[in-house]
């Protein structure tokens, strides 16, 4: 997915004082402290696995600073993104980090308290952090600093995260063309998946998913317009929370469509995710959507109830459910026995999950020109582009760097006239409505007929209708499968501003089922002994 606008993380080659060509920083100095000679910080716990909560409870006891936490993250990101598997899911580091994490242990020390207080975060490169280019993976884009945070960015400044960089992203958000791999941008490079080299990390946040996965930060944030967060974390074992469009704020975020776009948690844990969605969730006077957020405010760690399954009704959709005899549907059995083990009622329902208007839809072709063109709009006088014409006309003219994989549907993008009172907009218009009355007009009915709190798919297989929606998702993970240990994961689909409810069945279905492993323990092959945190 997108939503209006991200920075880049720099793509290094190893080495042992990497430099950041991409975005002009100069991470070596970041690199040289982080590990200075006889100086190296012990970390008493496994970044791998590291909870929010378990590293804010040594940050509190003083068992660990900030800065040595931050620290220890870089030596990991070194040890596997850039060296090691070389996952190359970070872009770029944040020359700040150090400081900021500096900051967040004076803050602690003058009495200061918060669950996101001193933790590392890694940002999808298409979100605005003030004083790193903002590239959504486009070389076009590499050079683009925006005005100032996104505010997101900001909300979690004034948490006190620890923001350690960007993350790599399928260009655009996966919307420059078709073919492209998942987790590949003419400026990164190609993001592996820490449970197998060889087995897409799905996107378009690929970076966020597998920067997550091999504990490079604490949490991520990804963003999505149609599975972008729920497809890479399913991918990558992890929770990913694609939240209610408008219940983050959309300005800064490079965008595909604005009438789907949305960023979100991407963490190990539930109550990580729900640390991290209470952060970023809120109020924004330049993005209408979130106006209309009931949840304003809210903790969503006070759902993290393990009985909140307990009478639940839980639509399963009949046709998603995996084919007798396969692998998925062990698993799927599986998971189905643990929700009805904890007190769920479960559902047959009849939904047909595509609306009959694909991903590369008149909606978002439309919308990318306008709302990319507002976006770029709103970048300072010296941004290197500032429409998407002049993107494509980058692009062709760098094409051995830049169209590896074409620019078919930002090429069928520019088409549309954008105008108001266009012919092109009335169609629009129509289109946009056909999609409201195949996913609300069949959701909101459907759960109210039946009683039901949320739908059950297989890893993103509900995301069309969900997206089109613009309704909340959740996705957890619920084992391997038996041949190649691919990682399977169960997701709740929910109304609008139904999280706090979406966040209570899936922590009591985790709760149930402790199914997630490590990628060293599910991959081992690939982690060598001896690895920072």
């Amino acid at each position: 997915m997108a939503t209006p606008v991200p920075g880049p993380v720099a793509r290094r080659s190893p080495g042992p004082r990497p430099r950041s060509r991409e975005c002009d920083i100069d991470t070596s100095p970041i690199t040289a402290s982080a590990a200075p000679p006889g100086a190296r910080d012990s970390v008493p716990c496994d970044l791998e696995t590291a909870t929010v909560a378990e590293l804010s409870a040594l940050l509190d006891a003083g068992t660990v600073t900030a800065v040595a936490l931050t620290r220890a993250y870089l030596r990991r990101i070194d040890a596997l993104d850039v060296r090691g598997p070389a996952l190359r899911s970070v872009r770029c580091l944040n020359p700040d980090a150090l400081a900021d994490a500096a900051a967040a242990d004076e803050r602690r020390a003058a009495g200061e308290t918060g669950p996101m207080l001193g933790i590392p975060v890694l940002l999808k490169d298409n979100i605005d952090v003030a004083g790193l280019p903002t590239t959504a993976g486009s070389l076009a884009l590499a050079d683009s600093r925006p005005a100032g945070d996104a505010p997101l960015v900001t909300r979690l400044r004034v948490a006190g995260a620890v923001l350690l960089g960007k993350t790599n992203l399928t260009e655009f958000a996966n919307y420059l063309t078709e073919g492209m791999p998942s987790g590949y941008s003419s400026l990164a490079g190609q993001v592996l998946n820490p449970y197998d080299l060889s087995r897409t990390p799905s996107g378009s946040s690929s970076g966020s998913g597998a920067a997550a996965a091999a504990g490079l930060a604490a949490v991520t944030v990804g963003t999505e317009t149609s599975g972008s967060i729920i497809s890479p974390a399913a991918a990558n074992s992890l929770v990913g929370v694609k939240p209610t469009v408008g219940l983050v704020s959309r300005t800064g975020i490079v965008p595909i469509a604005a009438s789907q776009d949305t960023a979100g948690p991407m963490a190990r844990t539930v109550a990580d995710a729900a640390a991290l969605l209470t952060v970023i969730a809120g109020p924004d006077p330049e993005d209408p959507a979130t106006a209309a957020n009931p949840l304003d405010g809210h903790d969503f760690t006070a759902d993290l109830a393990d009985g909140a399954l307990d009478g639940v009704r839980l639509g399963v959709v009949d046709h998603e459910v995996p084919a007798p005899g396969s692998g998925e549907r062990v698993l799927w059995d599986a998971a189905m026995a643990a929700l009805t083990g904890r007190g769920a009622t479960l559902v047959e329902v009849a939904l047909p999950t595509r609306t009959g208007y694909d991903v590369e839809s008149i909606v978002l072709s439309y919308e990318f020109k306008r709302d990319l063109n507002a976006y770029l709009a709103r970048l300072p006088q010296d941004a290197p582009v500032r429409t998407l014409a002049e993107v494509i006309a980058f692009n062709d003219a760098h094409a051995a760097r830049t169209l590896k994989f074409g620019q078919k549907m930002a090429l069928a993008a520019q088409q549309w006239d954008v105008a108001p009172d266009s012919a092109d907009s009335g169609r629009y218009r129509a289109a946009r409505a056909r999609d409201l009355e195949g996913s609300r007009g069949r959701i909101d009915p459907l759960l109210a007929e039946q009683g039901l709190s949320a739908l059950l798919f297989v890893d993103a297989e509900g995301c069309d209708i969900g997206a089109k929606a613009g309704y909340p998702s959740i996705t957890v993970p619920a084992g391997y499968l038996a041949a190649g240990r691919a990682p399977f994961n169960l997701t709740f689909l929910g109304p609008a501003w139904s999280e706090p409810v979406l966040i209570g069945l899936a922590h009591a279905f985790e709760q149930a089922t402790r199914s997630r492993r490590p990628p060293s323990e599910v991959n081992p092959t690939v982690y060598g002994a001896g690895l920072p945190g």
